[in-house]
């Protein structure tokens, strides 16, 4: 499902240019549930990045789903993420005048699906993560619990192939950061690839495969039962 060779990414130039990440290779097959974890600069978000079509790469490949992404123009990218992947981030990126449904609807139909067909998506997107009630909520009527879990149910929507999660857990309680955990074991059980940058280790725990980094570089990588 994902593929990367010999990642390296660089900021800055001469004198100045930082190498966060080292030349890291991995393989991450389909229906895998990944943590990266990591110290603070480890690394971690910069490679979900690569991985993700976020970022590019100063040098090395990033293969998804059997396509090697570097021969991708910047409109196929786009095209690319916004049909065979999701994203949740810690920030949750919900827009406030729109409901639930209408935010998880919103990608959708930036791909020019139908509003109704859309909605419809949207609505079984909420049903699949428990919050089939909240779809005609405003964000500021949701906890931020909530609207991290609307927030997943939109990137799921429109059936990615892939999952990104950054720190997903990181601004919420450790009550609603469970429920987050839940909803991704839930999607994984049905098969979901879900890679998730984390530093809590509690919630690492919950993935079946724990890649570690520090300075750029992966320094264990362990499949759990």
């Amino acid at each position: 499902m994902i593929k990367a060779t010999h990642i390296v990414r660089s900021f800055g130039e001469g004198d100045l240019a930082v190498t966060v990440l080292k030349g890291i290779s991995l393989f991450i097959d389909s229906g895998e549930f990944v943590a990266i974890i990591g110290p603070s600069g480890a690394g971690k978000s910069t490679l979900m990045y690569q991985l993700s079509l976020l970022d590019e790469p100063s040098s090395g490949e990033v293969e998804l789903d059997g396509v090697k992404t570097s021969g991708l123009s910047q409109a196929e990218k786009t095209s690319f993420r916004l049909q065979e992947l999701g994203y949740v981030f810690q920030d949750y990126a919900l827009l406030p005048d729109l409901t639930a449904v209408e935010n998880i609807a919103l990608p959708m139909l930036m791909q020019g699906m139908r509003k109704q067909d859309a909605l419809v998506k949207a609505q079984k997107a909420l049903l699949r993560i428990d919050m089939g009630e909240k779809a005609n909520s405003l964000p500021s009527q949701l906890s931020g619990g909530q609207q991290q879990r609307v927030s997943i149910a939109r990137a799921i929507a429109h059936e990615p192939h892939i999952v990104f999660a950054d720190e997903p857990t990181a601004n919420l309680d450790s009550e609603n950061g469970q429920r987050v955990m839940e909803s991704f074991l839930a999607l994984n059980k049905e098969g979901q690839t879900i890679v998730m940058v984390t530093h809590e280790a509690e919630y690492a725990k919950h993935a079946k495969r724990i890649i570690a980094m520090r300075d750029g570089l992966i320094v264990s990588d362990e499949k759990r039962a």
